[in-house]
């Protein structure tokens, strides 16, 4: 699938790459399963450049626009989940 990932035209170089990599481990929770560990550190991240709950919620609306996986569902699972557990999702028809 061909689709952009948002980003603020505030963000450095590294943190646009950031961000990046927390979404494309959403996407990999929905295709193959990512450890809840890997989930947190990315998020954990993304909360760094992105600290607004509105900015995030608009940023995820975007990326699920595009993609169609929800990273919400995602991030609540990781946070529910026990240590070590595999997040997987079920993407969303569109």
């Amino acid at each position: 699938m061909e689709y952009s990932y948002p980003f603020s035209t505030d963000w450095s170089t590294n943190e646009i790459v950031d961000v990046i990599a927390f979404f494309q481990t959403v996407e990999k929770a929905y295709e193959k399963g990512v450890q809840r560990e890997d989930v947190l550190s990315k998020y954990r991240r993304f909360k760094e450049i992105v600290p607004s709950m509105a900015e995030e919620k608009t940023i995820f609306r975007e990326f699920e626009e595009e993609s169609g996986y929800v990273s919400y569902d995602i991030v609540k699972q990781t946070k529910t989940k026990e240590n070590g557990s595999i997040i997987k999702g079920e993407k969303k028809s569109r």
